[in-house]
């Protein structure tokens, strides 16, 4: 380790008043994969995170933290992916108040390659950790370590002065099915290739050598096992896998006696090109994505005399709900009031998508008028026959007039499609089932990452936005559900229809004041940025909805986008460009208008770089208050 024994730490008392004590690495450009290795140590309570900081961005980028204490040093393994953008690397070490808490590193290494690749000549063992059991566990092999007692082995990359490798040995199983488990660290992006290795086995009695992915829910998947027992020597393994989400790689040997013999392991590698020519390349399975804009994508109905699914458009209004996606654009909806019949079924068939691989799919849905839900929507996985192998979703409350979302995760092994399915028995039971914005993603919707740096849908706080105590008289409130006073405000938030937003409530306000909400500091960007958010605007009486922008060390701030008055019942999509290459925030301020019915809500906010792709032109509602007596000035 590091010959002089220095080390760099972080303890409460010299936080001061500071939440963190952030290192920033030097610009690096680094255009190969490379994983950035650190020895570190967190004593009491406290945290360590590594962050991407890319040059020219606004935003970091968390890529791994941990949070558990530990008497020794630990080593964790972080992967970054080739990029032609140069950028920075951030640790933050966040101690938590009280004596003897503190968060230290001892070294720093950043070498090319992946993280599980690994040759175990180093003393830090590229990360990989043993999971311990009193009688059987990997241990480091070779011309140091001790040997296997009943076989010696040779290096097979050999015939060098030093020569390690990882083995696990039966002689000290006691008990039937005793395993060893090697794990490497876990993947911190997508990746997709050839896994190689080298292995080295030998059966007297019995034991059982598999290699297994785990990812963060804890889920194995098996994805090599030897095809004999016993190998005259170093045997090299190539096996294709594909990683959409964070895994790690488990080596794991189970002895049946003391005379199971011994497995030993060497040189791991990657590549991300596939060792076989004859597997599938990655599947995108955003082809069964779509949100009606521009027709059914490659969704389809059954052929009946009547097509019972509508694409269908609402224009911002005060008394009916629009789209999800922007609320000016289109949906689908079963049984519309130009093909309302009872007794009817309406199927809604997606793509067919390839077995074998779990698959996240979300949309939304909203419904009108149905006095009774049990049938109004319905979800199931057809095979490639048009044969129905399960039912994984069904309408189970009665909420109306709000999109609200549905994740469901599901896999096949065969050739399988999502089907829609909306059911009528009678006329006087019937409404309008609509769905919109389906998107279809690989792998476990638990595991989807949280929101990322400029992103805040304010499902788990503020986001790092603080309340502008400077010029405002009033407060942003936190909330779920619909706000209190009638005939204003939404009925629930835009991300899932049962989450959080933020809003003014009108009553606790005077007619003209305002309640500012700022973004945290912002660095700056060299590339224009382009703002997106959704607003909420419902009321005889709203006042007006401000988006601004204020550099450092101006007294004045810029107007960016101002919407006045009620615009919808809906959740309205709002795009903003702007270009500040200085530190700034940008400040959301609303303004109550003469009377109650004035809440204004915002939600899902989201930064992205580059020009906005399709900025509003949608004209605003003009409802009843549009022009009240300028209470701005």
């Amino acid at each position: 380790m590091n010959e002089e024994g220095h080390l760099i730490t972080v303890d409460s008392a010299s936080l001061n008043d500071q939440v963190q004590a952030v290192l920033v690495s030097p610009l690096l450009d680094q255009e190969r994969w490379s994983c950035v290795r650190l020895v570190y140590q967190i004593t009491g309570g406290g945290s360590l995170q590594l962050h991407l900081r890319p040059e020219g961005d606004n935003f970091d980028y968390p890529l791994w933290t941990a949070s558990r204490a530990s008497d020794s040093w630990i080593i964790a393994s972080v992967d970054l992916a080739n990029t032609t953008t140069r950028y920075q690397i951030l640790l933050g070490g966040r101690p938590e108040r009280g004596s003897g808490n503190s968060v230290a590193i001892f070294e720093i290494h950043i070498v090319p390659g992946y993280c599980m690749e690994c040759n175990f000549e180093e003393h830090h063992l590229c990360g990989y950790s043993n999971s311990w059991n009193p009688n059987v566990n990997w241990y480091v092999g070779g011309t140091v370590a001790r040997e296997p007692e009943s076989n010696l082995l040779v290096n097979h990359a050999n015939k060098k002065q030093r020569s390690y490798y990882m083995y696990v040995d039966s002689v000290y199983a006691k008990h039937f099915q005793e395993v060893a488990k090697l794990t490497s660290p876990m993947t911190t992006v997508p990746i997709a290739g050839c896994l190689s290795f080298y292995y080295n086995r030998d059966q007297e009695i019995g034991n059982i050598f598999s290699v297994f992915t785990r990812d963060q829910l804890g889920h194995y998947e098996e994805i090599w096992r030897p095809g004999v027992y016993t190998t005259s020597g170093w045997t090299q393994v190539s096996v294709d896998i594909k990683a959409p989400h964070p895994l790690e790689l488990v080596f794991e040997v189970a002895f049946n006696s003391a005379r199971g013999g011994y497995v030993a392991i060497d040189d791991i590698s990657f590549s991300p090109e596939f060792c076989h020519t004859d597997t599938e390349p990655t599947f995108d399975p955003s082809i069964a994505n779509c949100d009606f804009e521009n027709g059914l994508c490659l969704y389809h109905q059954e052929r009946t005399e009547s097509k019972l699914w509508s694409i269908v458009s609402v224009k911002p209004n005060a008394y009916g709900t629009g789209d999800h996606t922007t609320g000016t654009g289109r949906f689908l909806v079963a049984n519309t009031r130009f093909t309302l019949q009872p007794g009817y079924v309406g199927r809604l068939h997606g793509p067919l998508l390839p077995g074998n691989h779990k698959y996240c799919l979300r949309f939304y849905y909203l419904l009108h008028g149905f006095r009774k839900a049990d049938n109004a929507l319905f979800l199931y996985i057809y095979d490639e026959n048009n044969v129905a192998q399960e039912k994984v979703w069904s309408l189970t409350d009665s909420s109306r007039a709000v999109w609200t979302e549905v994740e469901i995760t599901y896999m096949k092994p065969m050739f399988s499609k999502v089907v829609f399915v909306s059911i009528c028995k009678n006329f006087w039971e019937c409404g309008l089932a609509a769905i919109d914005d389906i998107t279809v993603s690989l792998g476990d919707c638990r595991m989807t990452a949280g929101s990322l740096p400029g992103q805040c849908d304010f499902e788990g706080g503020l986001c790092g936005y603080t309340q502008d105590k400077r010029e405002d008289k009033a407060d942003w409130l936190r909330i779920r559900g619909h706000t209190p006073t009638s005939f204003t405000g939404p009925r629930g938030d835009h991300t899932t229809g049962v989450g959080f937003f933020m809003y003014i409530e009108a009553s606790l306000m005077r007619p003209g004041d305002k309640a500012r909400l700022l973004t945290s500091d912002l660095r700056g960007s060299s590339s224009p940025q382009c703002l997106v958010f959704y607003h909420h605007m419902y009321g005889s009486g709203t006042g007006i909805l401000s988006v601004l922008l204020r550099r450092a060390g101006r007294q004045r701030d810029t107007l960016l986008w101002r919407r006045r008055g009620e615009q919808s019942i809906s959740w309205m999509r709002a795009m903003a460009d702007y270009h500040c290459d200085v530190r700034h925030q940008i400040v959301f301020e609303a303004i109550r208008g003469p009377t109650l019915r004035s809440d204004i809500a915002i939600d899902d906010i989201h930064f992205k770089r580059g020009p906005c792709e399709d900025l509003d032109d949608v004209p605003p509602y003009s409802g009843f208050s549009e022009y009240f007596n300028e209470i701005a000035k």
